[in-house]
C-alpha cells in the first residue's frame, strides 16, 4: 500500500543533511519549501506508518539530541494527521504578536 507523506525536519546547522538527503533522494522526494519534503512510501497493511518512518530515519540519518521530524499524512478514515516522530513541539515563536485591546488600569 502506498502512502503520501509530508515530512518537516529541523536538524539545526550541524545536522546529518547528507544522510537525510540520500534517504529522501532514494524515495524520490520533492522539495516543498524550507525543510519540508513530500514523498510516497510503500507500507504493509499491518505496519504503522509513523513507526516505519521513524525507524527508516534513524537507520539513515545520524539523529542528534534536539533534532525534530514531523510527519503529515492521511489516515485510513481519510482524515489528515500530523505527529512528531522524533523530537517534540517547541513554544510558538509568534506568541505575543497579536494585538490585544488595552485593559483598564486597576
Amino acid at each position: 500500500m502506498e502512502k503520501s507523506v509530508w515530512l518537516s525536519y529541523d536538524l539545526g546547522i550541524k545536522g546529518d543533511y547528507t544522510g537525510l538527503y540520500q534517504w529522501l533522494d532514494s524515495l524520490e522526494a520533492v522539495e516543498c519549501g524550507n525543510s519540508i519534503a513530500f514523498f510516497k512510501i510503500n507500507i504493509n497493511p499491518n505496519e504503522d506508518l509513523t513507526e516505519k518512518l521513524k525507524s527508516e530515519i534513524e537507520s539513515n540519518v545520524d539523529v542528534k539530541n534536539g533534532e525534530r521530524f514531523y510527519v503529515i499524512y492521511k489516515k485510513e478514515d481519510k482524515s489528515i494527521a500530523g505527529k512528531y516522530i522524533i523530537g517534540n513541539r517547541k513554544s510558538n515563536p509568534w506568541v505575543g504578536y497579536k494585538e490585544r485591546p488595552a485593559e483598564e488600569d486597576v
